[in-house]
């Protein structure tokens, strides 16, 4: 069985995406009292589409209007028909509310259905699941799709090593999913208690934070496994709606859902194909909250080439940052995925790093970045290592930076997003 969709031409894909396009601002603008008053704003109705050209000409949405709704925002269903609600980590303010149809949770099962097939499961899979469970969309989403595609799904949720590494070996899991900072947790426990011998594990999954290359090749190696990016957002149904494939050229997502745009976040207008933008997406189907042209924060760009797998499904590369997580350090613009970058291509560098902002006493911003050297290194490489990120971060980010290489394990792991940008300036 497979879940791929069947569409024998991109023409067809884009006939099925005005289809849907068509049906969601129909649907919205009947259903919800928010979206009625927006479109009526933009001087659009429904019947104004008639080409993907014009999703355009759309209104955009964005968090501020999830939590301006609070509770049920953009809610374009009666309550009684929402058998569901999911919610955002909510570290600032009201948290992203989103409601979910028993078709939405459906539709949600099916596309990371596809994400496991995509990724080579089987049936004889068994998938231990390490991300969070509760009103957040990880577990549950994981979950839900492992069963719906039908391989053996072990529900643990995060933390709790000891019974993580007992079910590794107990039920020989195949494939796990966790943050990356989860996954390199497990991968030093496995080591520290020798059991490296019993564990079957080939496969990760892994969301949630964005992972340099150093860390993807340290955990690989680590665990023995092949390493997948799954992207997730809650607004846009949770974890599951796209999937780096088997030739790890970027990640499909599934355009039958929902409509890409990559957006400049400061003018708004199309980026060129290939550029970094901002992820705006547009839902084909979702019933209880639809999104019209969300401006999701994510950075990330389109990958226009065909993919070596041979899947017809448009790409995009790994999300690289967000644009709300810009720091702004002596007159630049930095993105925490860019220091991040620089230390990838570091010899001697390990996986965990930290990067502290503070203000001296002149009135000047001051950056320290820890990062651990590698595992087989040794302390009298760390004057050499630290030069030469210090140079890369010259050379690729134009500031200046002192770099101390610490004790490869002395930085914090966790089972969640690992904080590691440290902004004291206004302390």
């Amino acid at each position: 069985m497979t879940f791929m969709p069947n569409f024998s031409s991109p023409e067809e894909l884009a006939a099925h995406q005005l289809k849907g396009l068509q049906w969601t601002v129909a649907h919205a603008q009947q259903g919800s009292p928010f979206y009625a008053q927006r479109l009526q704003e933009a001087g659009v109705s429904a019947g104004d589409i008639h080409s993907l050209d014009d999703l355009a000409g759309l209104p955009l949405t964005s968090a501020d209007d999830l939590r301006a709704g609070y509770p049920f925002p953009l809610l374009s269903v009666p309550l009684e028909q929402v058998v569901r609600v999911h919610a955002s980590s909510g570290t600032t303010g009201k948290r992203k509310v989103l409601s979910y149809t028993q078709k939405d949770l459906d539709d949600w099962a099916v596309m990371f259905a596809r994400c496991y097939e995509m990724a080579g499961l089987t049936r004889l899979d068994r998938v231990q699941i390490m991300v969070g469970y509760g009103v957040w969309t990880a577990g549950v989403g994981f979950q839900a799709g492992c069963e719906r595609f039908g391989a053996l799904a072990l529900p643990v949720g995060p933390g709790n090593l000891e019974m993580q590494c007992q079910f590794l070996v107990d039920f020989g899991t195949t494939v796990m999913c966790s943050t990356s900072s989860m996954a390199l947790l497990m991968a030093e426990e496995i080591k520290r208690r020798g059991i490296s011998e019993q564990v079957k594990l080939n496969k990760l999954i892994y969301g949630s934070e964005r992972t340099s290359d150093a860390m993807r090749q340290r955990i690989s190696e680590a665990l023995g496994a092949e390493l997948f990016d799954i992207p997730g957002l809650t607004e846009l149904y949770g974890p599951g709606t796209g999937i780096e494939c088997r030739a790890h050229e970027g990640i499909h997502y599934w355009a039958d859902y929902y409509i890409l745009e990559i957006l400049d976040p400061a003018t708004l207008q199309p980026v060129a194909p290939g550029e970094i933008g901002e992820m705006v997406v547009t839902t084909l189907g979702k019933e209880a909250a639809p999104l019209i042209r969300y401006r999701t924060r994510d950075l990330c760009r389109l990958l226009p080439e065909p993919c070596a797998c041979g899947n017809p499904l448009p790409r995009h590369d790994r999300i690289l940052g967000r644009s709300d997580d810009m720091i702004k350090f002596r007159a630049v613009n930095i993105y925490p995925g860019q220091i991040d970058h620089v230390l990838s291509q570091g010899q001697g560098v390990g996986s965990e790093f930290q990067v502290h902002l503070s203000r001296g006493e002149d009135g000047r911003d001051y950056m320290h970045i820890k990062v651990e050297r590698a595992p087989e290194g040794g302390a009298a490489d760390d004057a050499e290592v630290a030069a030469g990120i210090a140079k890369g971060i010259k050379a690729h980010i134009l500031v200046s930076a002192k770099v101390e290489v610490v004790d490869y394990g002395s930085l914090p792991r966790s089972e969640r997003k690992s904080q590691r940008i440290f902004d004291r300036r206004d302390d």
